[in-house]
């Protein structure tokens, strides 16, 4: 795991890249690679690689990067780890032509496949990536972002050049880069709490969706490709008994967690105590050398909106006989890591467990562990979530032979008693316009509500915009490629495509990543996936039974206490912390912010704070990225003019 940056020049521009130029940049992302760092320039100044190292597989100094091939004709930054190279690496060696000078480098492994395979080597690859290469006999330079998105990647076109990078903030090092926020982005942040790729909540910076590529030519063409979609690789098991089903699952599930423990340094777990994480710890520890670190986080208090997990954390740890670890949480510990927060995240990411992960993250690393193993993606293959079954019984009353005059009645209704703002009207409006119930699972704001939340000149501007604007691509490719187009695969595939790369998972990156912590994600391995979703939606949840056949897999591996036990969530007491000194902080922020912008209406604003903590949770990230990278930026920019 590292930070990787890089620039190239198009043909008719005057600009070089420099050394410093590269290290400014590079030297942004210093804690995701406190171990090394590396600079690369062509020689005609055109193009340049950095890196800030991270070191986990093959720690010698021949695999620092950025690396070349053996002549010098191709160069490449990697930022995660492919896990299976030593399986590539051995098919190259059998191949031959190709000279190593590393025992053991992944990076290396890229190399010498794509000399080998050119692009489609990437389809060989297992793991988390993000990749830059330049090939110098074509002048061409690749971005790769993995299949899943567990990698960030992030762009930027202008002044007659292209930068990239692992984080935004390496991006804004350039003085020409520009600093403001893409309204139409903040409009999509309002509805998921983060940017839909490829935008991000700056204009001119974009992101690189999940399972994509970019060729860039040296005259500044651009061709984009998606080289992996999950149904792509799916083949049904509609004729698979049920039993068979659960052993694969399994299998598959113990081979991505060994795969995941190849590591030069040491590895751990976060343990919350539920399904998902305990199952990871469970398989970690099988045929382990000795006992795993497992780390859990707790909160001083028995808060009713979230109570403590530990006990069933400890419960599990001590069945695996594990080195357990514990972090307790206060308020005080929320409001003191928020600028820290505002600034690894890049952009918004409004979901308080950022505050909870960056902590444990922390736990893990003064206890001398480099990677963890956590449990994300489960939830979104199976059928985790109470929210999805309710989901699944509104889309079924939906589907139900209604007229849509009576439907446009019953919303005439709603607005009649005034609850525009809320979920029936939103999920009655939908139906009435034929699109799908769930939107993903992780809305913010309805649409009415947006519009009441903006500001005059927004609403204005964005008129006609919609939160489905951003998911109609995606039910596109769903409708065009799924075997399966029940609601619960349209469910998990859009939060495969959007939910987990673009949240979720950059949840984890930026606050792992933070604390120079690798995370590694089990049931996210694409192999794993595939299999997932090759499962019929009726088995996957029964008799309303919340992940069924994956309960049913792991039964006899962790206690059954474990996994019937009402799913809880990693959370974070935001409910009551915000009727003490979060709250008074917030309102503060958003008065001032409302003051010195135009972005909100500050009535609508002031309802929220009253009526809604966890919204003005989702409003408070934006002040506070905005106070950070924008106006902070636009105040030193003008005491620049003054000078």
């Amino acid at each position: 795991m590292c930070g990787i940056v890089g620039a190239l020049v198009f043909d008719d521009r005057d600009f070089r890249v420099s050394s410093d130029y590269i290290a400014q940049m590079r030297d942004a992302m210093l804690h995701r690679g406190p171990d090394g760092a590396g600079i690369w320039i062509s020689s005609d100044a055109r193009v340049g690689f950095g890196h800030r190292r991270l070191s986990i597989i093959d720690l010698s100094r021949a695999a620092d990067q950025p690396m070349c091939n053996e002549d010098g004709t191709l160069w490449v930054v990697l930022n995660g780890e492919i896990y299976n190279y030593a399986e590539i690496r051995n098919e190259l060696q059998r191949i031959g032509g190709h000279r190593w000078k590393t025992d053991h480098s992944d990076t290396e492994v890229i190399l010498h496949a794509f000399e080998q395979w050119g692009i489609n080597c990437i389809q060989r690859f297992r793991g988390m990536f993000a990749i830059a290469l330049w090939d110098v006999r074509q002048r061409e330079l690749w971005l790769i972002r993995d299949r899943i998105g567990v990698k960030p990647l992030y762009y930027s076109v202008h002044h007659g050049r292209i930068t990239f990078a692992s984080e935004i903030k390496a991006l804004l090092q350039d003085p020409q880069q520009e600093r403001s926020v893409d309204e139409e982005g903040f409009y999509h942040f309002l509805s998921f709490l983060t940017t839909p790729a490829p935008n991000t909540l700056f204009s001119g910076i974009r992101k690189l969706p999940a399972g994509t590529w970019f060729r860039v030519r040296n005259d500044g063409r651009i061709e984009e490709r998606r080289y992996w979609d999950v149904w792509d690789s799916t083949q049904p098991l509609t004729d698979c008994p049920e039993d068979e089903i659960a052993r694969r699952i399994l299998e598959e599930l113990r081979s991505s967690v060994k795969l995941r423990k190849v590591s030069d340094v040491p590895v751990g777990v976060f343990l919350s105590g539920g399904i998902d994480s305990s199952v990871n710890a469970a398989l970690f520890s099988e045929d382990n050398p000795g006992p795993v670190d497992t780390f859990s986080i707790g909160y001083d208090e028995e808060y009713r909106s979230y109570p403590n997990e530990l006990e069933y954390a400890r419960t599990m740890a001590q069945i695996i006989g594990s080195e357990h670890h514990e972090r307790i949480l206060t308020q005080q510990d929320l409001i003191d890591f928020l600028p820290e927060m505002v600034r690894l995240q890049d952009e918004p990411i409004a979901d308080p467990v950022c505050v909870p992960v960056y902590y444990v993250s922390k736990l893990a690393r003064d206890h001398g562990v480099v990677v963890c193993q956590v449990g994300e993606g489960s939830d979104e293959l199976f059928c985790g979530y109470p929210a999805w079954r309710l989901s699944l019984q509104l889309q079924r009353y939906g589907d139900l032979p209604v007229p849509n005059v009576l439907k446009q009645f019953g919303l005439r209704g709603l607005g009649l008693v005034g609850v525009e703002n809320g979920r029936p009207y939103e999920f009655l409006r939908r139906n009435a316009l034929g699109l799908p119930i769930f939107w993903g699972g992780a809305e913010a704001f309805t649409e009415t509500h947006k519009h009441r939340l903006l500001s005059s000149r927004l609403r204005r501007q964005l008129k006609g915009l919609t939160a489905w604007d951003a998911l109609a691509p995606i039910r596109r490719r769903f409708l065009d490629n799924a075997w399966e187009k029940s609601d619960l695969a349209w469910m998990s595939y859009l939060d495969l495509s959007f939910r987990l790369p673009e949240l979720l998972l950059m949840r984890v990156d930026k606050m792992s990543m933070g604390v120079s912590l690798e995370a590694r994600v089990p049931f996210l391995d694409h192999k794993f996936v595939a299999l997932a979703m090759s499962i019929p939606g009726a088995i996957k949840t029964r008799n309303g039974v919340l992940k069924y056949i994956l309960k049913k897999s792991v039964r006899g591996l962790i206690p059954d206490a474990l996994i019937d036990r009402k799913k809880q969530g990693f959370g974070v007491p935001v409910q009551e912390w915000f009727a003490n000194r979060l709250g008074d902080f917030t309102r503060h922020e958003l008065d001032s912010f409302c003051r010195d912008t135009d972005f909100l209406d500050p009535t609508e604003v002031t309802r929220v704070l009253e009526n809604d903590r966890k919204r003005a949770w989702y409003l408070l990230n934006f002040a506070l990225w905005w106070k950070q990278y924008i106006s902070h930026s636009q105040t030193e920019h003008l005491a620049e003019a003054v000078i």
